[in-house]
């Protein structure tokens, strides 16, 4: 038996139990790994709320990013031993392939042997965000040296990981926050400018950095108002890529600036990138190479126990965090 963390209803953060439970059998092409440390993500909490796109049948597990050792590999399965240091790719179901538990179970074409430079936590902490932020940056919007590319929601672990992207390829990386207050952090960590939209006139802002004409990608994970004052500063021809809803407001559609501008705006999920293997595998060799050179490293925001996992998803609904919340599992 191991214990693992499931939902019996839909709910807050105090839906979370930890149980224990009888581990399935390896089944053909599965690798089983004790679970050292697990990375934590909005998907996640939108899985247990019941507002996900997403909707298991209860009680379910959850949770997409996990790193540990083999325990186990199953039949036809190659190039993995027990006791290899590994991490997980998102699977495309977490309540299918849920992380959050002692032991874990994941084909294994998702399992990775990543650098053994990373600490548990920041190998856990890396897959969801790099692979997201590389497939809307680098598969989709060809990012390049001469672009300026402007990411919002910048101080969450995705939008840290475009800003390291963004800094490989050379383009240059405009963070937009919602306040001043994570300014400072957010240059440390390599933007080459931060607008705080709520402090700011942020298409005058995004104009004074580059002219229209400039701003040829925006990486958003916000909607609601920020589509007009975005669209505005776009150059003609640009890319808009939404790979979220942050905002509570409706999310108005920018005609005239669409229109004028000849401008895509493109819905995006991870899924296209994890769900298609030639893209997942360059991917994978992109993000490896980074990890390993040391110009991609993931940002933590903050620990828990794996019996703090209630307590770890308050925190996760805070919006405080700047990087990735991360779990031990003991």
């Amino acid at each position: 038996m191991a214990r693992v963390v499931r939902f019996h209803e839909h709910g807050g953060p105090e839906v979370l139990r930890i149980e224990n439970l009888d581990i399935p059998a390896l089944g053909q092409g599965e690798i089983q790994i004790r679970v050292k440390a697990l990375g934590l993500n909005r998907a996640e909490a939108l899985l247990r709320s019941g507002t996900y796109i997403q909707t298991p049948p209860l009680p379910s597990g959850l949770g997409l990013e996990a790193a540990g050792v083999v325990e186990a590999v199953g039949e036809a399965v190659h190039g993995f031993a027990p006791g290899d240091a590994v991490s997980v790719v998102p699977p495309l179901s977490m309540a299918r392939w849920p992380a959050y538990g002692e032991i874990a179970t994941y084909p294994a074409e998702l399992v990775v042997k990543h650098p053994p430079s990373l600490s548990w936590e920041e190998a856990a902490a890396g897959w969801m965000q790099y692979l997201t932020a590389y497939g809307a940056m680098i598969d989709i919007a060809k990012l390049s040296r001469d672009d300026f590319v402007v990411i919002t929601a910048a101080s969450s672990s995705v939008g840290l990981a475009a800003i390291q992207i963004a800094n490989i390829v050379g383009a240059t990386a405009i963070a937009v926050t919602r306040t001043s207050a994570k300014r400072e952090a957010l240059l440390k960590f390599g933007a080459a400018h931060v607008v705080a939209s709520a402090d700011e006139d942020l298409e005058a802002r995004l104009r004074g950095i580059a002219s229209p004409d400039n701003i040829r990608v925006v990486f958003d994970a916000v909607g609601g108002p920020i589509f007009a004052p975005l669209t505005a500063a776009m150059a003609r021809g640009g890319i808009l890529i939404e790979y979220g809803g942050l905002s509570p407001e409706p999310t108005p559609f920018p005609l005239f600036a669409v229109l004028a501008k000849t401008l895509t705006l493109r819905g995006y999920l991870v899924h296209e990138i994890t769900g298609d293997p030639v893209k997942l595998e360059a991917a994978k060799a992109f993000i490896l190479d980074g990890l390993m050179s040391g110009s991609l490293k993931p940002a933590i925001a903050k620990t828990f126990s794996f019996e703090q996992i209630v307590e770890a998803h308050r925190f996760l609904e805070s919006n405080e965090q700047f990087g990735k919340i991360v779990v031990t599992v003991d």
